[in-house]
């Protein structure tokens, strides 16, 4: 049964992307005001950019931000591939469904507590906070996106590719690294990217565990938003949906010339 595209669906979706996309419209446009007043238009001018890159409070929140996010994003891969690994592999051993509900746990928790809870520790253990505390919290809420993806991979992984390594002489770790590693690689990207963006967009945690010394680009947007809205912010807002948006379309290049490449080669060898 066909349907038509009615007055209703048309409107339905005009509607839905407007809610979403027109407030990010309105603040790419205003980022372009000569005003400081960012609801009243006296100009195209590029200065708040300018502005921008000469505020070094932004750039060292900048700068902190990316080094956490790339340590963080780094370390809980690591720890999060090891984590469903052996959740997915080690079959039934004593205290798994403890350890997979503190590996889960910050999925469902709330970053408030999470945040509170990771103060409580680092003030019990005498730890002052900094750039640090902030790489140790965001590795604990990020390790476990880590291990849900990779983990899923390992769930549908073809374990007769192992063996045949062993039979050829391998060590477990040999078939590992050759054989395993390669093929759920996506999946530990995938995992990776994922941690990058959780770290780089948080502001809870990092309100609860970072100290003086140390602070982050979301909480020095927010901090700058509480005492209201300035044109350098709709400028650096500007910048990084520009940088998720040239993203987004590579990836989507990417994709499309691996698929059409894949398919090339599998034509190819039905030919041949």
């Amino acid at each position: 049964m066909n349907r038509r595209f009615s007055w209703f669906n048309a409107t339905s979706i005009t509607l839905g992307f407007a809610f979403l996309y027109l407030p990010m419209i309105i603040l790419v446009t205003f980022s372009f005001n000569e005003s400081k007043l960012v609801t009243v238009w006296a100009g195209f001018s590029t200065k708040w950019y300018g502005e921008l890159f000469r505020d070094q409070a932004f750039l060292s929140a900048a700068w902190v931000t990316l080094k956490v996010a790339v340590i963080s994003s780094t370390v809980a891969t690591i720890l999060g591939t090891m984590a469903a690994y052996v959740i997915v592999r080690a079959g039934r051993f004593t205290g798994r469904t403890l350890f997979s509900g503190m590996i889960y746990a910050p999925l469902v928790m709330p970053e408030v507590i999470t945040g509170l809870a990771m103060l409580l520790l680092f003030i019990t253990i005498g730890l002052d906070r900094g750039v640090f505390t902030i790489i140790l919290a965001h590795i604990t809420f990020t390790m476990c996106f880590v291990s849900v993806v990779v983990s899923s991979r390992l769930a549908t992984f073809d374990r007769s590719l192992e063996e045949a390594a062993l039979d050829l002489g391998c060590t477990p770790f040999d078939a590992f690294k050759s054989v395993t590693l390669p093929i759920i690689a996506p999946a530990v990207i995938s995992g990776w990217l994922l941690a990058f963006t959780l770290s780089l967009d948080d502001l809870v945690i990092s309100q609860f565990v970072a100290g003086p010394s140390a602070t982050t680009l979301p909480m020095k947007i927010f901090s700058s938003v509480r005492l209201g809205v300035n044109p350098q912010i709709n400028a650096l807002s500007t910048i990084l949906i520009s940088i998720v948006t040239v993203g987004v379309i590579s990836a989507s290049l990417i994709s499309k010339r691996s698929i059409a490449r894949q398919r090339a080669e599998e034509q190819a060898a039905v030919r041949a």
